[in-house]
């Protein structure tokens, strides 16, 4: 898309209109983190802005703000009142066009550029065909972004726009719930709202949900942040048994898993007729497997380690060797004979 003629000036930021505010993210952090730039260097980079008929002269234009939503918010964090934009000289379908082709050179959340499509779609009418090869982008891509937010629930997206919920979560966990069960998907964000995960946390959350029966379910979306720290002590208390038994304990518990693996399979194999070939061939292995274990146990068996504690630290028919910063036995002889009684 060809390049904006623009025109930097300095703007109270009253006369700005902040239209598109719902189509960006809050992001709190990033905010603090442009306010402590803003407040040391001052404002670097300008925000845009595109001038709509408003009323007669200069003052009565209003000022729509296309890109710097962040660095306003900024800007009146540290009590700032003017901001220094550029105002493009084109219209407003123009000027969010030459924002999305110009997301390529810079970071920008996939869902606000989600919002700003359906934004030019929906208020400004144009198709995914026209949207695309005016900004440069082919039409896969304009399908890709407007997908993000097919399935996802309003609360959702607030929550996304707050910073309380990562897009990537959204778009993971929420919308995959919100088609299997909307109800769920809308309890887990209020949940959520008084309590959130982390989106690693949300990410196991959904694991075990997936693998859960559907009557314990209701628990875990009424109180995730209790299910997760429920699994977080469980793991760290399993991890603790493990340590306090030793490879013993992890072996002794290994056997007991493998004895309750084959009660199950004999039990299911009794239900079996035929047997299908596979399960007939597994069989000479699982027996080769098990008296391979046998002996090793009964060769163990037959060693005590307790009459040699030096197994294996040297060969057999190696003679005992003095060490290295030790003086050969004749010289500590020779010393001691001269010394006085």
């Amino acid at each position: 898309m060809a390049a904006m003629n623009s025109e930097r000036l300095d703007l109270d930021l009253h006369r700005l209109d902040l239209r598109f505010a719902e189509s960006r993210l809050v992001e709190p952090r990033a905010v603090e983190r442009i306010a402590r730039s803003i407040d040391r260097c001052g404002q670097i980079v300008p925000c845009v802005v595109v001038a709509v008929a408003g009323g007669p002269g200069a003052e009565g234009e209003r000022l729509v703000l296309i890109d710097g939503y962040r660095r306003i918010a900024a800007l009146r964090r540290i009590g700032r009142d003017t901001a220094s934009v550029d105002r493009w000289a084109c219209d407003v379908t123009d000027a969010l066009l030459g924002l999305l082709a110009r997301t390529q050179n810079r970071p920008f959340a996939s869902i606000e550029e989600a919002l700003l499509i359906r934004e030019l779609m929906q208020g400004l009418g144009l198709s995914q065909h026209d949207l695309a090869r005016r900004c440069g982008r082919d039409v896969s891509w304009v399908n890709r972004r407007l997908q993000l937010l097919s399935g996802l629930p309003d609360a959702a997206l607030t929550a996304v726009r707050g910073g309380k919920l990562s897009s990537w979560a959204a778009s993971r966990v929420v919308v995959p719930l919100a088609r299997a069960n909307a109800g769920h998907a809308d309890r887990l964000l209020m949940a959520l709202a008084d309590a959130p995960l982390s989106t690693r946390e949300l990410q196991c959350w959904f694991e075990h949900y997936q693998q859960t029966p559907r009557s314990a379910r209701e628990h875990m979306v009424n109180r995730p942040r209790l299910f997760i720290d429920t699994l977080q002590a469980t793991t760290a208390w399993h991890a603790g048994a493990r340590l306090r038994a030793g490879p013993e304990g992890e072996c002794i518990g290994d056997l007991r898993s493998l004895e309750a693996v084959i009660a199950r399979l004999r039990k299911r194999v009794a239900t079996l007729h035929p047997l299908p070939t596979p399960l007939i061939a597994a069989a000479p292995r699982l027996r080769a497997a098990i008296d391979a274990l046998t002996s090793e146990f009964e060769r163990e068996d037959t060693h005590d380690p307790g009459r040699d504690p030096r197994r294996g630290a040297r060969p057999a028919n190696a003679g005992a060797r003095p060490a290295r910063d030790q003086p050969p036995a004749g010289d500590v002889a020779q010393h001691r004979a001269a010394d006085p009684a």
